[in-house]
């Protein structure tokens, strides 16, 4: 097979994968926005936002990881043109992500007094906590909006979720400046604001994708008329059956980052703020690698509708490749202004913090090294996770994610991570360990799989 057979599939997987990375980016823009603007009112208060969004992005985790079930099966449905089935999977999909919303909010909203027993900076955790109140509530809207977008997107209507983030960014934006630093009359809120900012963005988000999708013909008639409470038990089992190990596989790989957060917290407040800008800057780029994913979930699992296991493997190949060229990009952007991007968030000119300003940005830069190297292992393993979705392989994927994650890499952070050994970088180390096992074993498992489907198929 030649060059040419891979990139002429670029144009289409852009078509469909850059709504999706700017809908994603959205999502992280609210993240980085509140970052820039909380990390101006001291590096105590940014590690707090740090501290209370990582009990977020585990709940997230579970939630979208769960969702992601609703889009092969409607894409698998949307190309043999089966409406039933796919209007069951989107109405079953849509109760399932309402209760599990609903479930994940009261649980991190009961897990506030973890943070006490975490050994985190005091000041931290007595910041992060009412914001935390806050936030856990925007979870019930968050994942109903995730089954929302899963569904357009198994319909290949990837724009809609995408525009609908963008309003929601707007609103966050206005909101944070309007109530963090209390500005035309409105109360000085300091980071509560910029919870009070994700909250109503949210709620905004979810009614915005509905109206849009509403007034499509495409797909009116799966949004409207929803008897919400009259469920299929074999659909329902199924979107459970495909959900449950994609949440799994979500929650290994967000729980690691989740735990670099944890234990920056225990060498003190100003490496756990520098973790977070490390973090953030990451998760911009990893978003780019989600929207090719999704691509990949949406075009395997059309091709697996069709029986056409050649193009399949085709297809996913100029994806896996499309992606790792923009992972090249994002390490050599990383690597070059490792030592200006942490600058962003902090503000040199607050006498008061400027020599924990000066550690934080300090220690964000060489972790920012870290993250060059691993854009490579991020990108592949993600691409190649969302492919094995959208062959509907998900049991044997949770247990290579769990593998990477948690028996390789999180003892590799934890052993070095440590005040005596590497400190921050140490804990990123781990993480780069972690993602690189999971690329490989992933990439095996898709290449077995796919030649196994051709084969037979002859």
């Amino acid at each position: 097979m030649q060059f040419s057979d891979y990139t002429k599939e670029f144009k289409y997987n852009w078509q469909l994968a850059a709504p999706v990375m700017l809908g994603m980016l959205g999502h992280t823009f609210v993240s980085f926005i509140d970052n820039i603007m909380v990390g101006q009112l001291g590096t105590a208060e940014l590690a707090a936002v740090s501290l209370g969004n990582s009990f977020m992005f585990i709940a997230m985790s579970l939630g979208i990881g769960f969702s992601t079930a609703i889009t092969p099966l409607i894409a698998e449905a949307d190309s043999a043109k089966d409406f039933v089935k796919g209007k069951s999977a989107f109405k079953n999909g849509l109760f399932l992500c309402t209760v599990l919303g609903v479930l994940l909010f009261l649980l991190v909203f009961f897990a506030k007094p973890l943070m006490y027993l975490m050994k985190q900076p005091v000041e931290v955790v007595e910041l992060a906590i009412p914001y935390l109140d806050l936030v856990a509530v925007s979870l019930i809207p968050l994942i109903i909006f995730q089954g929302f977008k899963q569904f357009s997107d198994g319909l290949s209507m990837t724009k809609y979720p995408m525009y609908a983030t963008l309003l929601a960014n707007i609103v966050n934006i206005i909101l944070n400046y309007l109530l963090i630093f209390g500005k035309f009359g409105f109360p000085e809120l300091g980071i509560v604001g910029a919870a009070y900012g994700t909250l109503a963005s949210r709620i905004i988000m979810v009614w915005h994708l509905w109206v849009l999708l509403k007034g499509k013909k495409k797909s009116k008639a799966y949004v409207t008329h929803i008897k919400f409470f009259i469920l299929d038990k074999l659909m329902l089992r199924k979107i459970i059956n495909l959900g449950a190990p994609s949440a799994m596989q979500m929650f290994f790989e967000v729980a690691i980052f989740t735990a670099a957060i944890w234990l920056s917290g225990l060498l003190g407040k100003n490496p756990q703020a520098a973790n977070q800008i490390a973090l953030n800057l990451s998760s911009m780029t990893f978003m780019v690698a989600m929207g090719l994913s999704v691509a990949a979930m949406i075009r395997v699992g059309n091709q697996k509708g069709l029986k056409a296991y050649f193009e399949l493997r085709r297809i996913a190949y100029s994806l896996f490749l499309m992606g790792t060229i923009f992972a090249l990009v994002f390490a050599l952007f990383f690597f070059v202004f490792h030592a200006n991007l942490p600058k962003i968030y902090v503000d040199f000119d607050d006498a008061k913090n400027f020599v924990d300003n000066q550690e934080v940005v300090s220690i964000a830069s060489k972790l920012l090294i870290a993250s060059a190297i691993f854009q490579i292992s991020d990108s592949i393993q993600v691409l190649v996770l969302g492919a094995l979705r959208g062959l509907q392989d998900v049991k044997i994927p949770t247990v290579i994610t769990f593998i990477s994650y948690w028996l390789i890499g999180f003892p590799i952070s934890w052993f070095l991570g440590k005040e005596d050994a590497y400190g921050s970088f140490g804990i990123w180390l781990g993480l780069l360990a972690g993602l690189t096992t999971a690329a490989i074993l992933l990439y095996i498992r898709f290449n077995y799989l796919t030649k196994k489907l051709i084969l037979s198929n002859k």
